[in-house]
């Protein structure tokens, strides 16, 4: 699950941790300016500032760029930008990010990336390209902390040649996984799979691929085809807290009118504790009176949705029954052995 601010929002880490969850991620941008990453080494690191006992993958904070480009200047040397916070500059390179994340202590450190937009004119997402190359070196030459594994991320956009031109740069440097970075940025889905299609064999299958900022139920399924490993997004929690969870038949929006009878669990059949204990019309009755625990509920049924799905495709490739496991969701998800 996603836990930028050192949080997965309203869950406490055991709530996380029965889930099924053995990861979270936080964000090195986010972190770097609230509470600061000097404080967070000085209570000794992540994992004991929030009370965590698994691993965290911290981002670079490269997607934050992207998304707030109106505060930020690139060059190659690295990102200047204004807070979102309080307006005040900084200036991120790939070494000073990699020191951040060492100070952070997490087990996962992503390097600083650049990502486009969707669209974006070739000549941007070369450049992209080779400046996520560059500093991706870059990071690895001023990373020291050798109890944390460094992932690159491999740019390009929806461009075969310029995908692979990112692959082959990256896959020869001692890496210890691979990141897909700059997808889910507004493209189609049928783009972002074609693009998979090509990426995922490029990359080491010894080591783990991560498709970044993808998690809604039909994408988990049809990256682990392509044989993706890891997955990150803020959907689960974030569609939670508008009321709306992930169920088989789809997606329930249960602060809607016509539920406010519903004497149902969210999802007939789903072992989670907002399922097992509460209604529908109770669930939907927290969140319009805006009791928290009501998108406590909500966000603790839409993780263990998607736990439980990753749970069952591991299962199901491990007992060489993923084709079936694939027809039983009657998902419309194209059979096919993972890569």
């Amino acid at each position: 699950p996603v836990g930028t601010q050192a949080t997965v929002k309203t869950m406490t880490p055991e709530e996380v941790t029965d889930l099924g969850a053995g990861i979270i991620l936080a964000n090195t941008y986010h972190l770097y300016l609230r509470p600061g990453h000097g404080l967070i080494g000085a209570a000794g690191g992540l994992h004991r500032f929030m009370g965590w006992g698994g691993a965290i993958l911290t981002d670079s904070g490269g997607f934050q760029v992207f998304s707030l480009s109106h505060l930020a200047r690139l060059s190659d040397e690295g990102v200047l930008f204004r807070s979102h916070l309080d307006g005040s500059e900084h200036f991120f390179t790939p070494a000073k990010v990699a020191a951040i994340q060492e100070t952070l202590g997490s087990d996962i450190a992503m390097v600083l990336d650049e990502c486009t937009p969707y669209p974006a004119d070739h000549d941007r997402v070369e450049r992209a390209v080779r400046r996520t190359t560059r500093w991706a070196e870059a990071f690895l030459a001023a990373h020291s902390r050798p109890d944390q594994a460094v992932f690159a991320i491999v740019q390009g956009g929806t461009e075969r040649p310029l995908r692979e031109e990112s692959a082959r740069s990256l896959v020869g440097l001692p890496f210890s996984g691979y990141a897909i970075g700059g997808l889910s940025v507004g493209e189609p889905k049928e783009l972002m799979y074609a693009t998979l299609d090509y990426t995922v064999p490029l990359l080491p299958a010894n080591k783990p691929r991560y498709l970044m900022g993808v998690g809604s139920p039909d994408c988990l399924v049809e990256g682990v085809q392509r044989g993706v490993d890891l997955f990150d997004c803020v959907l689960p929690t974030r569609m939670a807290r508008n009321g709306t969870v992930f169920t088989r038949e789809g997606r329930l929006t249960v602060r809607d009118a016509p539920y406010a009878r519903d004497f149902r669990p969210l999802e007939e059949g789903c072992t989670c504790y907002a399922c097992r204990r509460f209604t529908r019309a109770y669930i939907r009755h927290l969140i319009k009176a805006g009791e928290v625990l009501g998108i406590r509920l909500t966000t603790m049924h839409n993780l263990h949705h998607l736990l439980q799905l990753m749970r069952s495709m591991r299962e199901a490739l491990a007992e060489g029954r993923f084709s079936a496991f694939l027809a039983s969701l009657g998902c419309g998800c194209q059979s096919r052995d993972p890569a």
